[in-house]
């Protein structure tokens, strides 16, 4: 061992102090790694505050947009659902991406798409310009949809849980920061819903530039080895399983377990847009105020800030965690139960059970961490199940627009958000299961 670390050192600096060269060397490396995990959480914080401000922050002024443009209300169904359509396309090429440049990178670009669509679509002059600009920062949320839980895996190999927790936590923070500030935001600069959305694209400026410092990590990219510390030599954060052969990588279709996580990824996820999209206009159809409207928003989507931290850390010391998606949909029955009977008369509890309800998504970011060995596994499990998950939720906003638009009221389309709930309970049950897909395949 000594033998070993004589090579380390330079012949000039051999003598007396030898032996505390030696031990510093460990010292220091251990040092850089704490470092590197620091300034990789800070990043991925910065990130995932701005994986939904884009989404939320139109929620918000849906109404005044679709005066703005001239929009039906199917026009606006498929509006909300475009979030699902660009994670499923964009999504899918994320992992290659990342093999070829790093996750690093790729991240880095995606918040640069996410910057520049949300500063261009204040400018749109109709429909399809707006759909186009928007269609770009939900391209680079995508790619971070993805990417985030390799990232976690990469990084915190032992720490899956309580990282997945935190950006989960800075998500729902930066989902409920916009669904609350963007009405007062936008009478603060005016009243123009312009200038409302626009700002935001600030606020994903700033999250590039620590992502700019990772984009030359591409050690194990795509392989599910352990990273390299920014600037420095390797330094494993703990070792992960070899990878599997590549000849394996095309049957992530034969895991039952994938596609119970891809059906409860996409139910969760119809859900979540729905009410994204279009709950402050529920609210103010039940003759609540705009702002107040947002904020019942903001405080569904402010629920996840704490539970997004706990519930992954909670998850991950089960061995099943079937009975939190029993839960969490049960939360969703209650608080759209209230909606359909009565949104008016408790808007403050349907918000908060609503919240509760849409936890789900840090669920189902842990499960993903939790059924694959692997890194690469990660890698595919996350691409097949976000993918398809988003693939699945695009009809649900739309035919929630086409059934508010032909029935002139609420009741269709909240019926239609309690019937969802049922085949996303039964998903999650089956995806809450102890195994691996490679145990599958």
């Amino acid at each position: 061992m000594r033998d070993d670390e004589a090579t380390t050192i330079d012949p000039a600096t051999a003598g007396p102090t030898l032996p505390a060269q030696t031990s510093a060397a460990p010292q220091s490396m251990t040092h850089t790694r704490a470092r590197t995990r620091v300034f990789v959480a800070v990043a991925l914080v910065l990130a995932a505050l701005n994986l939904r401000p884009a989404i939320t922050s139109l929620g918000a002024l849906l109404e005044e947009v679709r005066d703005g443009l001239g929009m039906s209300g199917t026009v606006a169904g498929l509006l909300t659902s475009v979030p699902a359509l660009c994670f499923a396309l964009f999504g899918v090429a994320a992992p290659r991406l990342a093999r070829r440049r790093g996750p690093g990178a790729v991240v880095c670009g995606g918040l640069a798409a996410i910057a520049l669509g949300l500063a261009l679509r204040p400018f749109a002059g109709g429909t399809a310009v707006f759909l186009a600009t928007s269609a770009l920062a939900l391209a680079g949320i995508a790619v971070g949809n993805v990417l985030m839980p390799v990232v976690v895996k990469r990084y915190f190999p032992d720490r899956v849980g309580t990282m997945t927790g935190l950006y989960s936590m800075a998500l729902s923070l930066g989902t409920a920061l916009a669904a609350a500030a963007t009405v007062p935001v936008t009478r603060a600069l005016g009243g123009s819903w312009r200038a409302g959305l626009g700002v935001w694209a600030v606020v994903a400026v700033v999250a590039v530039v620590p992502w700019l410092a990772l984009v030359r990590d591409r050690s194990g990219a795509g392989t599910g080895a352990a990273p390299v510390p920014v600037a420095e030599a390797p330094v494993p954060a703990g070792p992960l399983p070899e990878a599997p052969a590549p000849a394996a990588a095309g049957r992530i279709t034969r895991s039952r377990t994938a596609w119970a996580l891809a059906v409860y990824f996409g139910l969760q996820a119809t859900g979540a847009y729905i009410t994204m999209g279009w709950l402050p206009q529920i609210f103010r159809d039940a003759g609540i105020s705009a702002s107040t409207a947002g904020v019942l928003l903001a405080v569904t989507m402010v629920m996840g800030v704490p539970l997004s931290f706990v519930l992954p850390a909670v998850a991950g010391r089960m061995r099943h965690q079937g009975g939190l998606a029993v839960g969490l949909g049960l939360f969703g029955f209650a608080g759209y139960g209230g909606l359909w009977l009565a949104p008016a008369a408790a808007p403050w509890v349907w918000a908060v059970l609503l919240g509760i309800s849409n936890c789900s998504f840090p669920l189902a970011l842990t499960m993903i961490g939790m059924r694959s060995r692997t890194g690469a596994g990660v890698v595919r499990l996350s691409a097949f199940t976000q993918c398809t998950g988003y693939l699945i939720s695009i009809p649900g906003p739309i035919l929630v627009g086409v059934l508010y638009q032909h029935s002139g009221g609420w009741d269709l389309p909240v019926a239609f958000m309690l019937a969802l709930l049922l085949p996303q309970i039964a998903a999650g049950l089956m995806a809450g299961r102890d195994r691996s897909v490679e145990d599958e395949l």
